[in-house]
């Protein structure tokens, strides 16, 4: 255990931002697991959920959620770093693409979804350029 509080204590801000993103979409993994409407009020609040696509929705986010953890132990790994990136702009696109082909989600949706997608790049594309 003393070995894992050390790692803990020695992550770097942007493995902390990571645990924190990677927390919040859990959050929303599990909720899309077990309460559509959850996904409804989070991402989709124009359309109609079913339970099908909010599980579909909870098994995506888990997965980037588990990019997320994963890269905050690893920070050193480029490709795990440029995974997780990419999960970013890739997830921030899907819902932009939402917003304006389809108008499923809304503007402000867009909005508390870019503060997660839009902050953590930076770091990122810094630490898998610098390898």
């Amino acid at each position: 255990m003393g070995v894992a509080l050390r790692k803990l204590a020695a992550l770097p801000a942007l493995g902390w931002w990571l645990l924190v993103v990677g927390a919040v979409r859990l959050g929303f993994a599990w909720s899309g697991f077990f309460d559509a409407r959850a996904v409804r009020a989070g991402g989709y609040s124009n359309t109609h959920v079913t339970d099908v696509h909010g599980r579909t929705v909870g098994a995506w986010t888990l997965l980037s959620c588990t990019l997320c953890f994963m890269c905050a132990f690893n920070l050193e790994n480029a490709p795990l770093c440029a995974a997780t990136l990419l999960s970013f702009i890739y997830a921030y696109g899907y819902f932009v693409m939402e917003y304006l082909v389809h108008g499923t989600t809304t503007a402000a949706s867009l909005g508390t979804l870019g503060i997660f997608a839009g902050t953590s790049p930076d770091d990122c594309v810094r630490r898998i350029t610098t390898r």
